[in-house]
């Protein structure tokens, strides 16, 4: 057991089955599940059972095809289905793990013309109205969840989760806000929850008692017409009543118009709604949400306001967490950093998901781990710039035990993660550079700060090639008056550069998005305050757990601009760029579109909108305006015959694409260890 963490890895025993410590990798849709060739997916869960997590749940499988996702997307419902899942749990087994099927019926949620639910309420988040279930459909739906239990421990699975949460199908049921029926399935608290309690019932029924089943109940719908905490409770032990082994956490539905598990969302924000629940039930209960490190998942244990925690993106990014800190290891655990960017962020456009501080994740057999080498000593390599890029190419090669020289030309190491890591809600890029720096530091890596190497000296450095990582610099846009005083570049105010009150932001790309956060949100925003912002009601006075919103801001006027006509922010995440914006709107930052600049004075910016001429009288003009690729070496190095690889900002200033510069780092150092 862990001295460290020792509530984190003391094992649960459920009777017929004992976890090894309190780890729950919750649910995640990965886009693997949906293969036809579930390989990838048995390497993806391996890998993670490997790194010791205590029980695993899978992406949302199906129950029958209304409930699909999507088309053709992951169901259990023939014994051909279960036996293609074989590989996954026989991998899993044998890394001695334990992995659970998540059963998940889209409900109104899904994305096709075939998708049912309690009422015929079409979802803000799907294109399609749902039919409604007649009681026949609802009484062969209840079977084929049990049905689908039944073929998941055919096919290997430890158990399953019932998901009852997020607004998916059960939940539907469950609340006021989607169930309008006057039938036995709607109506009083009772017959909204008898579709909750049947489908449990038949998952027991059909799988056995000495099976795994956890429910993902929904304990806070964040959405108008959500459950009551009485309901809540009521519904509770109703599930332990009727056999649930484990209750996990359900935060927020699809739709609320809150941020649950985005950047900005306090670590171990909502471990007090499972808090609650704690006297009111006896089987164990696991806490969810943005609980992505050892210490904080030991807090919530020791606290004693959960039995479990459940991580799913911590587990993407780093499928070794469990042993890391079991054994001491914590600043080498690489953090997940809550960006959504490669994993949820995909998934909601139908790719499949990834993590931006581990490329490796849902890609174990694509890229392979590099395997230290003595004779790879011989070979130097330079890598110039400390970057996200930069670190990841250093790192990797450093693995593979090559001769690493990185060249830094500032004091620390980080790049752009450095001025990232300053924007409230996005602490948590710290953490990465954290990650690297402790991965070079037990590797072959050279590492120099504060060095502006020159091509002479890379020329004359005997290396057997330069890797240029090397970022970017601010684009200047062609705004006459861009010298005047009151003008500043988004590196200058993150730097620490005194701003005015009243101040113009040029270009509402990701940038001048972080640009106006960081103008505008008070530093060191406590849980308390999230909760306030957002109107998050802990008292759970109303249904839903939905209070008044009550922003918290710096005051400054902010306005925000773009060039192009058309949403502000269109670009950002699908799964976190309506937060940001939502939250700016808050702060009253002004979104202005389709601007033409004409020149900056001491008046202020003057310039065109909708057709009319206007000054805008503000302290200063922060220009965000993107970049330009910073590659002044490849010139020189390509023309004295220097194998040269330019990544991450170096080869393409696009919206400083981290996801990217760390992907690219992996695959060049990939390429250059299989040179000969």
């Amino acid at each position: 057991m862990s001295t460290s963490f020792p509530h984190l890895f003391r094992p649960l025993d459920l009777g017929f089955m004992v976890l090894p410590n309190r780890l729950l990798m919750g649910s995640m849709h990965t886009g693997l599940e949906d293969h036809a060739d579930l390989s990838r997916l048995a390497a993806y869960f391996a890998a993670r059972a490997r790194g010791g997590i205590g029980l695993m749940v899978t992406g949302g499988i199906a129950p029958n095809r209304r409930g699909w996702l999507a088309p053709f997307s992951a169901k259990m419902t023939t014994t051909a289905e279960a036996r293609r899942h074989r590989v996954v749990t026989e991998a899993v087994h044998a890394e001695g793990g334990k992995i659970a099927m998540q059963i998940l019926h889209a409900g109104r949620y899904a994305m096709h013309p075939l998708l049912v639910a309690p009422s015929p309420l079409r979802a803000p988040i799907s294109p399609f109205r749902p039919w409604q279930m007649s009681p026949r459909l609802i009484r062969q739906t209840i079977q084929d969840f049990g049905r689908a239990a039944a073929l998941a421990r055919e096919a290997g699975y430890d158990g399953v989760e019932i998901m009852g949460s997020e607004g998916y199908l059960i939940n539907q049921f469950i609340a006021p806000r989607t169930n309008k029926r006057t039938d036995e399935w709607g109506g009083s608290p009772e017959n909204r929850f008898r579709f909750a309690v049947e489908v449990l019932r038949s998952v027991r029924q059909q799988a056995g008692h000495d099976f795994l089943v956890i429910f993902r109940l929904s304990m806070l719908d964040l959405v108008e017409e959500g459950s009551t905490w009485d309901e809540v409770v009521t519904l509770a032990q109703a599930l332990e009543r009727n056999g649930a082994t484990l209750l996990n956490t359900g935060i927020g539905w699809h739709e609320a118009r809150i941020p649950t598990i985005a950047a900005q969302v306090p670590r171990g924000a909502y471990a007090w709604v499972t808090a609650r629940l704690r006297n009111a039930v006896r089987i164990p209960l696991i806490a969810t949400n943005r609980i992505n490190t050892p210490e904080k998942a030991e807090e919530i244990l020791a606290s004693g306001q959960a039995d479990m925690v459940s991580m799913a993106r911590p587990l993407l990014a780093d499928p070794d967490f469990a042993q890391k800190a079991r054994e001491g290891r914590v600043r080498e655990i690489n953090t997940c950093i809550a960006c959504n960017q490669a994993c949820l962020d995909r998934i909601f456009v139908g790719k499949e998901a990834s993590c931006l501080v581990n490329p490796r994740a849902c890609r174990e057999t694509l890229f392979p781990h590099l395997v230290f080498r003595s004779e790879n000593a011989r070979r130097r390599i330079a890598v110039v710039g400390g970057g996200p890029a930069g670190l990841s190419c250093a790192a990797e090669l450093g693995d593979a035990g090559f001769e690493v020289h990185l060249f830094e030309a500032s004091r620390e190491l980080g790049g752009q993660f450095n001025l990232a890591k300053r924007i409230p809600g996005k602490e948590e890029f710290a953490e990465t550079i954290r990650y690297f720096s402790s991965r070079l530091q037990k590797t072959n890596v050279h590492i120099q700060l504060n060095r502006r190497v020159t091509a002479e000296e890379l020329i004359v450095g005997n290396f057997e090639a330069v890797v240029l990582a090397t970022g970017v610099r601010p684009r200047r846009p062609s705004i006459p008056g861009l010298e005047h005083p009151k003008v500043l570049s988004y590196v200058d105010v993150l730097n620490g550069a005194l701003v005015g009150d009243r101040v113009a932001v040029v270009g509402a790309g990701g940038i001048g998005f972080d640009v106006a956060t960081f103008l505008t949100v008070i530093p060191h925003h406590t849980p308390e305050d999230y909760l306030r912002e957002w109107g998050i009601d802990p008292e759970y006075t109303s249904r839903g757990g939905l209070g008044k919103p009550q922003p918290i801001s710096t005051g400054r006027q902010v306005w925000l601009l773009q060039r192009t006509k058309g949403k502000i922010g269109a670009r950002l995440g699908k799964t976190t760029g309506w937060a940001h914006r939502l939250a700016l709107k808050n702060r009253n930052v002004q979104f202005w579109s389709g601007v033409e600049y004409h020149f900056i004075n001491d008046d202020g910016l003057h310039l065109t909108v909708n057709g009319r001429k206007q000054v805008l009288a503000v302290d200063n003009v922060v220009i965000c305006a993107g970049q330009e690729p910073l590659r002044d070496l490849q010139a020189p190095l390509e023309a004295a015959k220097l194998k040269v690889h330019c990544i991450g900002g170096a080869r393409l200033a696009v919206e400083l694409d981290a996801e990217r510069a760390i992907k690219e780092g992996l695959q060049l150092a990939l390429k250059i260890s299989e040179m000969a």
